[in-house]
């Protein structure tokens, strides 16, 4: 199957990637870093030689940009699964967090799975074939200290997803929201936070894996997962 994946350089993209490379799919992956989008797919080619990796690095804050990996990947075939993880994390508060902030996390967050999905859905829909998956976050559903625009673009995504499940059901394709508590990725790294008490980016892809192989009649609507002790 033909996988695609953004922001798979690391974390949460880089552990689905593993677990539909296991599998022997050909993935397409994107990063804005080039640098770690190469050594993470020279790792996936070494450890699962049965799959295809595919990478183009991306700012998927660019409508441009965007189109331009969608038009990218479809000159390979049409996509299965489509993985809408590309995302960033600022912390801040709505009033006195840097002007910008807002458009940044909009941008990053939200739009890049708008217009990519906009940009697939056309031929996914001409074979009425296809799952997407858009990684939202707890922040999409609970307001929290410090959250400020990121909270806000993240509530956006779970409109979106939501619109676009319904949107698709006649169309027989699937749509999953995943919306994972604080998972253990680069944003932590040199915090106090033990690795232990907050999910692995593992814990995620598993969940994701697992929902892709069901039956076509059936979809998992969302993924809500939090660590075993609950939210920090």
């Amino acid at each position: 199957m033909n996988i695609i994946i953004t922001g798979a350089s690391k974390g949460i993209g880089k552990a689905i990637a593993e677990q539909f490379a296991a599998a022997g799919n050909s993935l397409f992956l994107c990063a804005r870093n080039e640098k770690q989008l190469h050594a993470t797919a020279d790792e996936l080619k070494l450890k699962f030689p049965q799959s295809t990796i595919n990478i183009k690095p991306v700012d998927m804050r660019k409508k441009e940009a965007v189109q331009s990996f969608a038009d990218w990947c479809l000159s390979f075939g049409v996509p299965e699964i489509v993985v809408n993880n590309a995302g960033q994390f600022l912390p801040g508060s709505v009033h006195s967090e840097p002007d910008g902030i807002l458009e940044q996390m909009i941008e990053t967050n939200l739009y890049s799975a708008y217009h990519l999905s906009r940009a697939l859905l056309p031929v996914m829909i001409k074979i009425k074939r296809g799952h997407i998956f858009n990684i939202c976050s707890i922040a999409s559903i609970a307001a929290y200290a410090n959250g400020g625009s990121y909270s806000i673009s993240k509530f956006a995504l779970l409109g979106f997803s939501k619109n676009l499940r319904e949107e698709l059901k006649p169309l027989n394709i699937k749509v999953t929201t995943v919306l994972p508590g604080a998972v253990y990725t680069d944003s932590w790294s040199g915090s106090s936070i033990d690795p232990k008490r907050i999910l692995e980016s593992d814990d995620v892809a598993k969940m994701i894996f697992t929902a892709s192989q069901l039956s076509p009649q059936a979809c998992v609507e969302e993924i809500i997962m939090r660590p075993q002790i609950g939210d920090l």
